[in-house]
């Protein structure tokens, strides 16, 4: 009789890529357009003005293909980094860097409406179909609308491998669910670690004490309440879905009553799928529960006065108008929001090469020298029509890579294994997904900001992401690491097509 091998062997995840414009070497579309008119250019340029009009014309149709060809690690090219730092220069220099709200503020009514891509949004609330109440916003600058779920995942600790698998293999079939989801555009994981204030404990404790208990038992858990606080943290994480207001490209826009009377019916259905993913207990956060998740993120002492306030059994009411902070002022690579001060990055980079599900551990694991910390996961799920086309093109870009030069290198003959796994794994029925990640680091004292950068610039190390300071748009990426839904590409004044061209 064979014996039957039972040794338990962790899978691997990998094969992410960032989809290229066809053109010449590193060049795209673009800017192997450039460097062909230059070209013609330079040809018109000797017939008719001769030799040195002709070699000037091609000299600067070279510097401009330099321009654009040379990148950093981040794929950042000379080019990208002087638009940045021109844009923050005019953004300094017409004060919009600064923001004052409240009754000495400049904002309209002299409430503390939030600042940037999120000052225009509006808080509704409704009720799905099983009576819960849900939030709803409506950003009208991008017709989006997105509903929050507060979710209470369990974490990998004493969990056992092959359910660990179950989870990530649910996740992703999750998110490859979404792109059949009617009018949905984007979705977004956070992840937020904090201290604990203790209140929620001292309160637990104190409804359950017996007053019969013998008086050494009721010290020792006073005790308790009064010694574990200190140190510990509080790990939440919160799961948003952001719709279109139209369903489809050129329908009628509907109204957040629409909205709401369509996802009443669709979001127990979404919650009960994603319990299977190792969230946990997923439920819609009510407006106030996301008042206060948005007030103390700009305004993070102010989670001891909400903790304290719930502890002692006293509603807390807070209206969308006044959750955001009295006074930011967003630097070149610091963002100043109330009492706090945060940086945050982007990532520029997936992992290469294949990875565990346990990856981002350290990233996510709460730190000593990190008040507050988010890390926030941005996916933009692709319907199955246009994910075929984009496999597809992706495919013949890379191949045209491949045989544009006469020695291929490494690089561009693994992008094309790549490209065509990608293909076939599309073609079997896997879902395509464009994901980015926000990190964002906040600590309540100037001088402690050098140890929080540190310290995720080194975690970021082990996760084996890339990440990037958020230069010159640390109060954009503030905003994006927010559970609040900001589909950052339909904010973008430059579209992701010419983006991805160059």
């Amino acid at each position: 009789m064979a014996a039957i091998n039972t040794e338990y062997k962790e899978p691997s995840y990998g094969n992410w890529r960032v989809p290229r414009s066809a053109g010449l070497g590193n060049l795209g579309a673009i800017g192997t357009g450039i460097v062909m008119a230059g070209l013609l250019a330079g040809i018109i340029s000797f017939a008719i003005w001769g030799l040195f009009p002709g070699l000037a014309v091609l000299a600067v149709a070279g510097v401009s293909a330099l321009l654009l060809t040379v990148k950093d690690k981040h794929g950042q090219s000379v080019v990208d980094r002087f638009a940045t730092r021109m844009s923050f220069r005019i953004s300094r220099s017409s004060g919009t860097n600064l923001y004052r709200s409240g009754p000495l503020g400049v904002t309209d009514w002299g409430i503390y409406q939030l600042p940037g891509l999120a000052a225009k949004s509006t808080l509704y609330e409704f009720t799905d179909s099983y009576k819960r109440p849900f939030a709803l916003l409506h950003v009208p600058a991008t017709s989006h609308f997105t509903v929050i779920f507060s979710t209470e995942p369990d974490g990998a600790s004493l969990v056992d491998p092959e359910q660990v698998d179950a989870w990530v293999a649910n996740w992703g079939g999750w998110l490859a669910g979404l792109a059949d989801e009617a009018g949905l555009d984007a979705a977004a994981v956070t992840v937020e670690t904090a201290p604990d204030s203790g209140y929620r404990l001292r309160n637990e404790v104190e409804m359950n004490i017996d007053p019969d208990a013998p008086a050494f038992a009721q010290a020792i858990l006073r005790e308790v309440v009064n010694t574990y606080p200190e140190g510990s943290a509080t790990v939440r994480a919160w799961v948003s879905l952001t719709f279109n207001a139209s369903l489809r490209a050129g329908s009628k826009r509907r109204s957040p009553e629409d909205v709401a009377r369509d996802l009443a019916s669709r979001i127990p259905g979404l919650s009960a799928r994603l319990q299977s993913t190792g969230a946990g207990i997923a439920r819609p956060m009510s407006a106030q529960e996301l008042c206060e998740v948005v007030r103390i993120a700009y305004d993070p002492p102010a989670a001891l006065i909400i903790d304290e306030a719930h502890a002692a059994g006293s509603p807390v009411s807070l209206a969308w108008g006044e959750v955001g902070p009295t006074a930011t002022q967003a630097s070149w690579d610091t963002y100043r929001h109330d009492s706090a001060f945060s940086v945050s990055w982007t990532m520029t980079g997936a992992p290469r090469g294949s990875v565990n599900s346990s990856v981002l551990s350290r990233l996510l694991a709460p730190h000593g020298d990190i008040d507050r910390k988010r890390v926030s996961l941005l996916y933009r799920p692709m319907d199955s029509a246009r994910a075929a086309a984009v496999v597809e093109r992706d495919q013949n870009n890379a191949n045209v890579r491949i045989t544009s030069g006469t020695r291929p290198s490494a690089r561009a003959l693994v992008d094309a294994r790549s490209a065509v796994q990608t293909a076939q794994e599309e073609a079997r029925g896997a879902g395509l997904v464009n994901f980015g990640m926000v990190v964002t680091a906040t600590v309540t004292d100037k001088d402690r900001l050098p140890d929080a950068v540190a310290a995720i610039e080194q975690t970021s190390g082990t996760a084996r992401v890339l990440l990037r300071r958020a230069y010159g748009a640390q109060d954009t990426a503030f905003a994006a690491s927010l559970p609040v839904g900001l589909v950052l590409p339909k904010h973008s004044m430059l579209p992701s097509e010419i983006k991805n061209a160059l």
